[in-house]
């Protein structure tokens, strides 16, 4: 169509999504493209809300808690709640990251304990791993 737009294949090239995925957010209304016909076309808009998508998938907001977010670019405040409330989900995700990733270091720390203990009763009765 022009510079300014992409079709779904190159979205999906550039991105590594599937037609799918973009179909699927396009139905949460997370994504907007221009369609005609059958096809749709993707603006730089729709490009920059995708990567923010993918960047909140990434760190683990609920497809709701993105959606919203980027809902909040048009209130015409120059982007400061929607800067605040992401600064504010953000902090919360972090901690729940942080509180999750020191529960699995335990667990893998827990686990390399046991699975020695096993090699060892193993070794005791001749059987080789």
């Amino acid at each position: 169509m022009s510079d300014l737009t992409s079709t779904i294949s190159e979205m999906c090239k550039e991105f590594s999504v599937t037609p799918r995925t973009l179909r699927f957010y396009e139905s949460k209304e997370l994504l907007f493209p221009i369609r005609r016909a059958t096809r749709r076309y993707f603006t730089k808009r729709d490009r920059a809300r995708l990567k923010l998508i993918l960047q909140g998938k990434r760190f683990g907001f609920a497809l709701e808690e993105i959606r919203q977010l980027l809902n909040l670019y048009d209130i015409g405040d120059q982007q400061v709640t929607q800067l605040a409330e992401t600064y504010k989900l953000g902090e919360e995700r972090l901690r729940v990251m942080i509180n999750q990733k020191n529960e699995l270091t335990l667990a893998i720390k827990e686990l390399e304990e046991m699975l020695k203990k096993g090699e060892k009763m193993l070794i005791q009765k001749s059987v080789n791993l």
